[in-house]
């Protein structure tokens, strides 16, 4: 079982830290991050976290 974070902000300007912040304290595995407006469907990282999940990990969003 895995813990797996990911990670979206709407553009390159904005900051993710505080996101980081609070998975990391959480004890993440590993975190997928994205910078990338959410109207746009082609979401490269939340496909690759899909595509390598496993039953029993757990997604923090």
């Amino acid at each position: 079982m895995k813990k797996i974070g990911y990670v979206r902000v709407s553009s390159t300007s904005q900051n993710p830290s505080s996101q980081f912040r609070q998975l990391n304290e959480i004890g993440m595995d590993i975190i997928y991050e994205e910078k990338i407006s959410g109207a746009t469907k082609d979401r490269e990282q939340l496909q690759k976290m899909l595509e390598d999940l496993q039953e029993g990990d757990i997604i923090y969003v």
